[in-house]
């Protein structure tokens, strides 16, 4: 017998709106650089390379600045901290914003858990002040918010998961958790979450729809 549902947690980036790999991509394509050479940088040492920090918000854009690109002159490449800030903004998915407004009329509680960074406006990081207002309304859906950069913990670590519960007043059991990245569904499911990693939109959706017994698909 599965456990009753009771809210669903979000991602922002890479689920509520479009991957920045696939910004990532085009830029390296663009630069002659390897595929993959800004994930690459970011997988190393990854709880204390300039990418985890500054989700934590213990450096300002500038210092990323020059120490994303002093790693990624490690391993042979240029590439400034400020190119990849440039690329973090995603397009919003309509259909997924849909989705966050039928499951909280169908009285489930929503939360949203994002790394992001102290750059640019609001928690999508929006490099333009229309976008952040668009952002702002998605992100005021939700009954609850967590920025890395404000929290000072970012995913994967299990505490802010816990967080989240304890905002929401819900045993981590009782949630359905979506997220791009793998290494952040693994320590939601170890609480018990049901985790959904966000491969497109569309499976997304219909993973979603599944769980929680209500039509969510275009």
């Amino acid at each position: 017998m599965q456990t009753e549902l009771k809210a669903v947690i979000w991602d922002f980036g890479g689920v509520v709106t479009s991957s920045p790999f696939d910004a990532f991509a085009r830029y390296e394509s663009e630069r002659g650089l390897p595929a993959n050479t800004i994930r690459q940088i970011n997988a190393t040492d990854p709880d204390s390379n300039a990418w985890a920090r500054f989700e934590r918000a213990e450096i300002d854009a500038m210092a990323f600045d020059s120490l994303f690109a002093e790693e990624a002159a490690r391993i042979g490449h240029d590439v400034r901290g400020a190119d990849v800030l440039a690329l973090l903004s995603g397009d919003v998915r309509p259909a997924m914003v849909s989705a966050i407004d039928a499951i909280k009329a169908s009285g489930f509680r929503t939360g949203c858990i994002t790394n992001n960074v102290p750059a640019g406006h609001g928690a999508g990081m929006a490099l333009t002040l229309g976008k952040a207002e668009t952002i702002g309304a998605i992100m005021a859906r939700f009954d609850h918010v967590i920025e890395s950069s404000k929290a000072g913990i970012r995913k994967p670590d299990p505490r802010i998961y816990l967080m989240m519960c304890e905002a929401l007043s819900v045993d981590p059991a009782h949630c359905v958790y979506l997220d791009d990245l793998g290494i952040n569904c693994k320590p939601a499911a170890a609480l018990g979450m049901r985790a959904i990693k966000v491969v497109s939109e569309a499976q997304a959706l219909a993973d979603l729809e599944a769980a929680v017994g209500i039509p969510l698909s275009a």
